[in-house]
């Protein structure tokens, strides 16, 4: 399935029917993952693993505390990502398929705003 990111900027396609976006929580400095994974035209949240709580990282009703993380199933649909990244923070770390995670900014630059990430509309009939 191919994936659009974009900023105001540019734009980038990146082939995965799953991944992991990672990144370490400005005030609390403890790493937050969401396995994502596409089906359809959708996003679907599947997994949430957080390496810590506080400031706004209150694990969810059902969390389970699993190899040092609270871990968590939401499930939920979404049509469009908007991620925030700012020069402030260090980058999202973009998973996938066993390989080494790399920084958000190897597969699109940063303009210091938000990027949006979702199915693209080509690949609605595939």
């Amino acid at each position: 399935m191919a994936l659009c990111l974009a900023t105001a900027l540019a734009t980038a396609t990146v082939a995965a029917n799953a991944f992991t976006l990672a990144w370490t929580h400005s005030i609390e400095r403890v790493r937050w993952e969401e396995t994502w994974r596409v089906e359809g035209q959708a996003l679907v949240l599947d997994t949430v693993r957080v390496r810590g709580h506080g400031a706004g990282m209150e694990p969810a009703a059902g969390a389970v505390l699993r190899d040092g993380a609270w871990t968590w199933h939401p499930r939920t649909r979404h049509a469009l990502l908007r991620l925030t990244r700012s020069v402030h923070t260090v980058d999202y770390e973009w998973c996938e398929d066993g390989r080494p995670c790399v920084p958000l900014s190897a597969l699109l630059p940063s303009d210091g705003g938000v990027t949006e990430l979702r199915v693209c509309p080509a690949a609605a009939g595939r």
